[in-house]
């Protein structure tokens, strides 16, 4: 048996931090606040500087729980800023982040992780020695509580761990459709396999918000089609997705609610149908490739 320990903060790809510059509020001090009804996660005022650059600039967000959201914009937008600070590889220099009725300011990302928010990444980050298997069983050890000696000297609690593990790894691994790759090793995958397969690992951290980076990105058109129905069977499973992505076909199909942003900067949000037709939207995401069509 492999013992996987997964460093979460190591996965995000995050400098060390020290929180310098960090302003908290008395709810982030007290460590509980109050989101309103309906809404699962709450950002305000969100604001996260690198030297002179500020990637993020005042966002405010609600994302509503069991439904899917889209976060979009153009290249260097800010958005992967935000899916950072949402996740806690970054910590925001000023603003709060509420998530359930606890203030996550300061939270780092595996503690986020334990509280119910795991995230897949735009570049692919997966244990690539280890087996399909493997690299899924390794985000139940989340929530798992049999000591670490247990697996050394194994009793009987370590036991129906690793069984219910394997269990629920191969239930997993059926829903993105790699059951029938368990045991080969993860590197050996395609592309699009392997995007799947960071899929089912986070969905074994058991979250109630899923951050997907990317998800899209490379992916055929038969690969597309089934993250769409894939991000469908989530979203009944009561799984609360939040989407960057590129892919427009995609965002305006499985997306209830879009927010647009723009220079680190709120741009627009609505409705699929109401982001297409908005003039600021088209102008700052879409105006630059028609014009290139027209030319």
């Amino acid at each position: 048996m492999i013992t996987t320990v997964m460093n979460l903060d190591t996965l995000s790809g995050a400098p060390p931090r020290t929180d310098a510059g960090l302003r908290p509020t008395a709810d982030t001090q007290a460590g509980t606040a109050a989101n309103p009804p309906g809404i699962l996660l709450e950002a305000r005022g969100l604001r996260k500087s690198f030297g002179g650059v500020r990637a993020v600039r005042g966002i405010s967000l609600a994302i509503p729980a069991d439904g899917v959201f889209a976060l979009i914009g153009p290249n260097g937008a800010g958005k992967s800023t935000m899916m950072n600070l949402l996740s806690g590889a970054y910590q925001p220099n000023e603003g709060e982040i509420l998530f359930n009725g606890r203030n996550l300011v300061g939270t780092p990302a595996y503690a986020r992780a334990r509280l119910g928010i795991a995230r897949t990444f735009q570049s692919i980050r997966l244990f690539k020695q280890l087996s399909v298997a493997e690299n899924v069983m390794a985000g139940f050890y989340v929530h798992r509580d049999v000591p670490w000696w247990q697996y050394v000297f194994p009793g009987r609690r370590a036991r129906q761990n690793t069984a219910d593990c394997r269990r629920e790894t191969l239930e997993l691994l059926q829903l993105v459709g790699l059951d029938a790759l368990a045991a080969r090793r993860a590197g050996t995958l395609a592309y699009g396999q392997q995007r799947m397969l960071e899929i089912a690992r986070a969905m074994a951290t058991q979250p109630r918000l899923l951050l997907l980076d990317e998800p899209a990105a490379g992916l055929n058109s038969t690969e597309v089609q089934f993250l769409l129905e894939l991000i469908g069977k989530l979203r009944r499973r009561g799984v609360t997705v939040v989407v960057v992505e590129h892919n427009m076909d995609l965002v305006m199909t499985v997306a209830d609610h879009v927010f647009v942003m723009d220079h680190g900067e709120y741009l627009f949000q609505g409705k699929p149908h109401e982001v297409q037709t908005d003039e600021g939207v088209i102008a700052a995401y879409l105006g630059g490739q028609r014009k290139e069509a027209a030319a």
